[in-house]
């Protein structure tokens, strides 16, 4: 069977010279299947992780179809508008845009919160070709009349999952009630909860589904390990783990802003170059710190998974997952992150016993064992039972301790009382689980 080839998709010459020159030799599963799709103008609803090549799936069909019409944008409107749910997604999308489309002329511009108004006003006041946003700073722009929606006739929605898991699904109906007229519309999410599936059918008509499937984006360069620790230990073997100066330029997962400052503070006073990344700082801190990531200045970046959704850097060495995702299709996506474009890359996780049911559906999602690089796994929890009996039920027993005469009803000590009274502990243990 032919491997499918950017001209077989009918991709034009401009943009096949771009790809060219940025190394892309011949589309990924879901580009193959998106873009002729896209090209023949249909909706899409595209299921994918971060590292499937997805962006240069929509961005190559819209920048065709506007290269081809040619009608400008009025003062204030665009012509496309793609949604993402962070800065660092919407910034990294901006410059897939404008490599793709460098010999096209098309006018585009990225706006995103944390940073002023003034210069974002300036490169819409023209009118733009694409318009790259976060669906906060949008509307701002839609409030104050800085910006109008009527001639946008592209929408995409990137990362639905995580923008609905940040609250945005308002944010996403405004903006959508303020686009006009006929429009072709894509929604990329890398799971689709009901929450998702919802939303599609309000944005979508009759959408066309893609999906490429978890296991099949697992990167096979991948070395994937895993250590059994406990949560206390899991600086210490970090620490240890950093000596080796094969780890070379390494990003470390956190499941909460809090747990990324404090391992990056951790990592500082044991002399490692570390900077952390969430939402929580600001634009310029952000910035500030993948600039010092990318330029080696700092040899860790610790992040949250909100945030990994706009990283792309390459020569990651190492991924670790100092705390297990208790998503697997999140863990899909960290891993995503090393053995780039072909390189070989390692993922090493840190399982707390409390965490070895998030493995087993990482596991199971993946179809690949992950191999154990120290420790051992606890042994698996037996279903709850009822706690061990304890001294102080046969207190009623005990000498001395003679049964008060005012309660002449109650039951006569022995096992079926010590049963009766610990049966409600033993349902209480099962609504914990």
């Amino acid at each position: 069977m032919t491997e499918p080839s950017f001209a077989g998709l009918g991709v034009a010459e401009p943009l096949r010279r771009a790809l060219q020159a940025e190394g892309y030799a011949r589309p990924t599963p879901i580009q193959a299947q998106a873009i002729p799709l896209l090209l023949a103008g249909r909706d899409l609803l595209g299921i994918a992780q971060t590292g499937t090549g997805k962006t240069a799936a929509f961005a190559l069909p819209i920048l065709q179809q506007l290269s081809a019409a040619r009608e400008p944008a009025g003062p204030r409107a665009a012509r496309a508008l793609i949604l993402a749910p962070a800065r660092e997604l919407a910034l990294q999308i901006g410059e897939s845009f404008k490599s793709y489309g460098r010999h096209l002329g098309l006018r585009q511009t990225v706006v995103y919160g944390g940073v002023g108004y003034e210069k974002q006003i300036q490169a819409l006041a023209r009118g733009v070709d694409i318009l790259v946003a976060t669906p906060g700073r949008l509307l701002d722009h839609l409030a104050q009349g800085k910006l109008r929606l009527d001639q946008a006739s592209i929408l995409v929605l990137d990362e639905a999952d995580q923008m609905l898991d940040m609250g945005f699904i308002l944010s996403v109906r405004k903006i959508i009630s303020a686009m006009l007229g006929r429009r072709q519309s894509m929604l990329f999410s890398a799971t689709m909860p009901p929450a998702v599936a919802g939303l599609a059918g309000e944005v979508l008509r009759n959408p066309v589904r893609v999906q490429v499937s978890p296991s099949a984006t697992m990167v096979d360069e991948v070395d994937q390990r895993v250590f059994f620790v406990e949560t206390p230990g899991k600086r210490a073997l970090l620490a240890r783990l950093l000596k080796d100066p094969g780890l070379g330029r390494v990003l470390v997962f956190t499941r909460t802003k809090h747990g990324a400052n404090r391992v990056s503070e951790f990592l500082g006073k044991e002399g490692i170059a570390a900077e952390a990344l969430h939402g929580n700082k600001t634009q310029g801190a952000r910035v500030r710190a993948l600039e010092s990531f990318r330029a080696g200045r700092a040899r860790v970046l610790v992040a949250t998974d909100v945030a990994s959704r706009g990283i792309d850097i390459a020569d990651v060495t190492h991924v670790i997952n100092f705390e297990m995702p208790n998503v697997p299709e999140s863990y899909v996506h960290r891993v995503g992150r090393t053995a780039r474009a072909g390189a070989a890359g390692v993922a090493l996780s840190f399982c707390d016993p409390a965490e070895q049911a998030y493995l087993r559906d990482i596991e199971r999602l993946t179809k690949r064992p992950l191999t154990v690089a120290g420790g051992q796994p606890a042994r698996a929890a037996a279903p709850p039972q009822a706690p061990a009996r304890p001294q102080a039920s046969r207190k009623p027993q005990a000498p001395g301790r003679p049964q008060a005469p005012s309660r002449p009803q109650a039951a006569p000590a022995g096992p079926s009382a010590s049963r009766r009274r610990w049966r409600p502990r033993r349902a209480a243990a099962r609504r914990a689980v």
